[in-house]
């Protein structure tokens, strides 16, 4: 196996392992309120996402910046309740087309500081799967990549989900989102609480 594939296959291990469940309920929670046809902005979302982990994840891996395991993971934990409670009041509070665009960019925003945090947690994985590389920038570029297969695959399955629901369930889709953003959210608070007591 070639390094690139080496290092793709541990980033798409990381984030589409069935224990990776802080990235898994994130990407579920950032992207729960939008179907199939608003496609663009989940990839302008998604993207958000990948370019803050990408950052802080190569300024962590070249050893640029560090932060504590103890800080990164509530951290980490608290963007899920927050992007969950941000789905759920989309829902439930009616909003002008004008209130609704002005979100949408404040989402974005939010999308690529969560990122930041969320590169900090993967870097410590990279780090030490890099150990002493002469140079990392292939396995850095490789490892994101994989990440973002991931990403992608993650949020195919939510979607699919979703559309099994509405098809067969006849649960609307308004309550599919409130569903997942609501476990979403249950879920990425009991994680915070672990990690601040722990």
């Amino acid at each position: 196996m070639s390094e690139f594939a080496l290092y793709l296959r541990m980033g798409y291990h990381h984030i589409a392992a069935l224990g990776a469940w802080d990235h898994i309920l994130f990407v579920a929670a950032l992207t729960a309120a939008y179907g199939v046809h608003e496609w663009k902005r989940i990839a302008v979302l998604v993207t958000a996402f990948t370019i803050g982990h990408s950052i802080t994840l190569a300024l962590a891996t070249y050893d640029l910046v560090r932060a504590s395991p103890a800080v990164v993971e509530p951290l980490i934990a608290a963007t899920i309740v927050f992007m969950g409670v941000a789905a759920i009041r989309d829902q439930l509070v009616p909003a002008s087309d004008e209130a609704r665009r002005m979100a949408m960019r404040r989402r974005y925003a939010t999308a690529g500081v969560f990122g930041l945090i969320h590169g900090l947690g993967f870097a410590s994985a990279l780090h030490a799967l890099l150990g002493a590389e002469v140079s990392i920038a292939l396995p850095l570029f490789a490892f994101n990549v994989g990440l973002e297969v991931g990403q992608v695959l993650i949020v195919s399955i939510f979607f699919a989900l979703g559309l099994a629901a509405d098809r067969w369930l006849n649960v609307r889709r308004r309550d599919w989102v409130l569903i997942l953003a609501g476990a979403a959210t249950g879920i990425g608070l009991t994680l915070l609480f672990d990690r601040l007591v722990s």
